[in-house]
């Protein structure tokens, strides 16, 4: 990920334009006079050997004519020539490229692929950015920069908009005008050969002038990339998002039931919600999102109060608000009696508070000042009917007031109808109040703000630590799998699928596994309870579609009897199907219980996923399931549970004990884990497994392996195990040293809270009475593709055991340069921990790659700068931070070493 010449592309000193023409109608005409005539501050070069001038402005016929490199190319010439052209720009020393040239990889023949590699090689030398092949062009308004063929100008205003498709530029600028909505920028980023989202979102993310991020999705390419720039981005601003694309059939050729569940679609909903993306279906959606999200207002619940003119505009706005999973308010009875006094006899007296169609904008503004002066009010949706008895702007303006007097509160509004209805509509919308054509949009967007505030608080939930030690036996896991794929085989039978789980503590029902009718036969008589009798056959994915499971067979000639006709069917109905066996197991009752699906899918593009739900043989039909991307953490099991309808059916109901949600929540988070440990474990069904009151218990097992391939499989980096460490201190003590986790959030608080104020004002420099819960989060829930903290701890689960020092580093998305910060508890002092933990953090940033290290110190805290001096560690003044110094220690040089 890098933003690194980003600033040539988005904010140019000088532009050259190759492609440049005056032949109407041309993409090279369009470009010339956008360029042009957008108020572009700086230069702007024409190149064109086929002219001498255009518009009054000379043209330039190649790179060698031009007075100075370009910061910013935008080619639109032959797909041919671009190699070239980006070589010599690259050699000139321009730092970014617009390629609007369509014809590399986008035409999918061997030719076009070189063309784009050759283009990209060109560029490598000189750090060149490209965006494209095949954009629409760059529209950056805050620099006056149009580097775009679209046909309209847009407004200035804080949505950023980031699109594959460059017909949707066009669509969305024809869609805007209109609406007087504004952008900070409009990136078509085409075939994306360079720059992809994750740079887009890294850029915009650190951009003042940009309020909210916008994206239409196609495709993702670098998964993890987008992941790690997309959790930072929505932790700053809004990032709304559509995927296009709901429906592919990809998923249907899976062989397990994990996999034929877990569509492409279901994962990219997945992924943008563990990144904090609130998803839309449509452009309309996408804007309506962005016009709520703006108002920075964030209910703390999920619960509207409608106020109507009319009582069939309340009805549907109510429809469509429960449709959408929404709630209406209660109305309290303190409000109600104040409302009847105020308004017309025939009110509604319930909510929708229908204040009746003569209502004006007086009775606009005495029921809102009342509605708004009661604790349970949240958000307010405001509709109107345009009638001949009230100015619809009045009302508009009434309601703009009451608003403002009542800042804590938000206001949705929507003024129904087209003629009447457009002025009130912008009255609202100068005022600062999200404004909607209609309730049913109104309703969307209001669900579109509880959206965000869940993924929000999603993102800063701290989990509970696992209720049980876990230490799963990595190296017996690991020699299954290696051994299976020294074999040449894909599919582990019973016995290894089995193992491998038990490797993991996930408890599955024991069997053994009979050759014949006779073996298993005698198998059950030594169990002396009924018993179901799997086949085993590499031919057959699900047992249960040839008839393949026998259950309850009780005795032990019932199960000889039951074995044998099963071979005789299967001999006349599939004669050339394998049989290796049967696996006999012990029956477990589902009678108090629940038949569930956990299991690991394998995505083309965010590679491992985590599935939950209903199972059985009906759990393709069911469809009841969720999915989930490693790692995970209770809190996230928790989340995955509560997704499907299964989390209706865990409560204790009808004299039933609750099932255990903890044990169940538990496997998930295993599952994770050992996908992490094991990239060849490519799909695992655990169908079903049986949850009852007392735990859970796989009765069934399939697991695919394929040889791990290069390259990170994971879209989220995990835990990075690697970096703990045992410390001993110089007092006998043995502590560890390990990276941080979100369960360390109590940890960290309960530590912060024995600082004294002088320890607070060193590490913060500033005096904080508390570590607040959000920022606690944020310092424990790290990206550790982003940063890293590491924890002094006692052994121990997280959460529950002390932190004696944290040290931290946060680099920039370019690696260019990283901050750290160190703090060390009294617990700990004159025992080196200081010196081994910034050794241990710089060590760290070298294998990254990060080029300087610095921090800010203030300029009494005497220990810490001696320690930077002994470190290698520079040390200066700043002269607008008085009473600050700055430590830096630059790794580059080492590099270059």
């Amino acid at each position: 990920m890098t933003t690194r010449n980003l600033d040539a592309i988005f904010r140019p000193r000088r532009i050259a334009l190759f492609g440049a023409s005056e032949r109407e109608p041309s993409v090279g005409s369009a470009l010339t006079a956008n360029l042009l005539n957008s108020g572009f501050g700086g230069s702007v070069d024409l190149v064109n050997p086929r002219y001498e001038s255009l518009h009054g402005h000379p043209v330039h016929a190649d790179v060698a004519a031009l007075s100075e490199a370009p910061d910013l190319a935008v080619i639109a010439t032959p797909p041919e020539s671009v190699p070239d052209l980006v070589a010599e720009l690259a050699a000139r020393g321009t730092r970014g490229a617009i390629v609007i040239t369509a014809g590399f990889e986008d035409l999918g023949s061997e030719a076009s692929r070189n063309l784009q590699s050759r283009m990209l090689a060109a560029a490598r030398p000189g750090l060149m950015r490209i965006i494209g092949p095949n954009s629409l062009g760059v529209i950056a308004t805050g620099s006056g920069l149009n580097a775009a063929f679209a046909h309209l100008r847009p407004g200035t205003g804080r949505l950023a908009f980031v699109t594959q498709s460059g017909a949707v530029i066009s669509a969305v600028l024809d869609w805007a005008a209109p609406r007087g909505i504004g952008f900070s920028h409009l990136v078509s980023l085409g075939d994306m050969a360079d720059v992809d989202f994750g740079d887009m979102l890294d850029y915009l993310a650190a951009d003042s002038a940009t309020g909210a991020i916008l994206l239409y999705i196609e495709s993702i390419r670098s998964a993890r990339k987008f992941m790690s720039a997309a959790r930072a981005a929505s932790r700053q601003k809004p990032v709304i998002a559509v995927k296009a694309g709901r429906f592919a059939e990809s998923a249907r050729a899976a062989a397990t039931h994990t996999g034929a569940l877990a569509g492409a679609d279901a994962v990219y909903d997945a992924a943008l919600r563990r990144a904090g993306i609130v998803r839309v279906d449509g452009l309309e959606d996408l804007f309506d999102a962005a016009a709520i999200l703006a108002t920075r207002s964030r209910p703390e619940r999920d619960r509207l109060t409608i106020v109507t003119n009319g009582g069939g505009l309340g009805v549907l706005a109510a429809d469509a608000l429960r449709a959408r999973g929404g709630t209406l308010a209660p109305l309290p009875e303190t409000a109600r009696a104040r409302l009847d006094a105020v308004l017309p006899a025939s009110w509604s007296r319930a909510n929708p508070v229908d204040i009746i169609g003569d209502a004006d904008a007086a009775r606009y503004r005495r029921t809102l000042d009342i509605l708004m002066s009661e604790p349970g009010t949240d958000t307010l949706l405001v509709l109107n009917s345009p009638t001949g008895i009230a100015d619809s702007v009045a009302s508009a303006d009434s309601v703009a007031k009451a608003a403002a007097a009542h800042p804590r509160r938000t206001v949705i509004t929507a003024w129904v109808g087209a003629h009447t209805a457009a002025g009130a509509r912008r009255w609202l919308a100068t005022h600062g109040l999200p404004s909607y054509a209609g309730p049913a949009q109104a309703a969307a967007a209001f669900m579109h703000l509880v959206r965000y505030r869940r993924v929000q608080e999603e993102l800063l939930e701290t989990p509970p630590s696992l209720p049980e030690v876990f230490a799963p036996n990595l190296d017996a896991a690991r020699g299954i799998v290696e051994t299976a794929l020294a074999e040449g085989r894909h599919w582990l039978d019973a016995d290894e699928c089995d193992a491998l789980l038990q490797a993991y503590e996930i408890p599955m029902v024991a069997g053994r596994i009979a050759q014949t009718p006779a073996e298993a036969a005698a198998i059950a008589a030594g169990l002396d309870q009924p018993v179901a009798v799997k086949l085993l056959s590499p031919d057959v994915t699900h047992k249960s579609e040839v008839g393949g499971v026998l259950l309850n067979l009780g005795g032990v000639e019932a199960v000889r009897s039951a074995t044998a006709a099963l071979i005789e069917r299967l001999a006349r109905e599939r004669p050339s199907l394998t049989i290796d066996g049967f696996l006999v197991q012990p029956m477990v009752s589902a009678q108090h219980g629940l038949e569930l699906i956990v299991g690991i899918g394998d995505d083309p593009v965010f590679g491992p996923v985590i599935l939950f739900g209903h199972g059985g043989t009906a759990a393709e039909l069911i469809a009841d399931t969720a999915l989930a991307l490693p790692p995970l953490n209770m809190q996230l099991a928790y989340q995955l549970i509560d997704d499907t309808r299964v989390a209706r059916l865990l409560p204790s109901t009808h004299g039933r004990r609750a099932l255990d949600r903890d044990a169940l929540a538990t496997i998930l988070v295993k599952l994770a884990q050992l996908v992490v440990d094991l990239p060849a474990l490519r799909e695992l069904d655990i169908n079903p497994l049986l949850l009852t009151a007392d735990g859970a218990i796989g009765l069934d097992a399939r697991c695919r392996v394929a040889p791990a391939e290069p390259g990170e499989r994971l879209a989220i980096r995990p835990y990075p195990r690697e970096l703990e460490e045992e410390v001993r201190l110089r007092d006998g003590r043995r502590l560890l040293l390990r990276p941080i986790r979100p369960e360390d959030e109590v940890s960290l608080r309960a530590g912060f809270d024995r600082l004294t104020p002088e320890e607070i004002h060193l590490r913060f420099h500033h005096f904080l009475r508390h570590l607040p819960h959000g920022f606690a989060a944020r310092l424990s829930q790290i990206d550790y593709d982003r940063e890293m903290a590491l924890v002094l701890a006692e052994r121990g689960p997280p959460g529950r055991v002390g932190l004696h020092g944290v040290v931290r580093l946060v680099a920039d998305p370019d690696n260019a340069c990283a901050e750290f910060a160190i703090i060390i508890a009294r617990t700990v002092r004159d025992q080196g921990v200081g010196r081994h933990l910034m050794e241990r953090i710089i060590e760290y940033a070298r294998s990254r790659g990060v080029q300087r290290i610095e921090g800010d110190v203030l300029e009494h805290n005497s220990a810490m700068i001696g320690l930077a001096r002994r470190l290698g560690f520079t040390v200066a003044r700043m002269a607008d931070n008085p009473g600050v110094v700055r430590v830096r220690l630059e790794l580059a040089e080492e590099h270059r070493a």
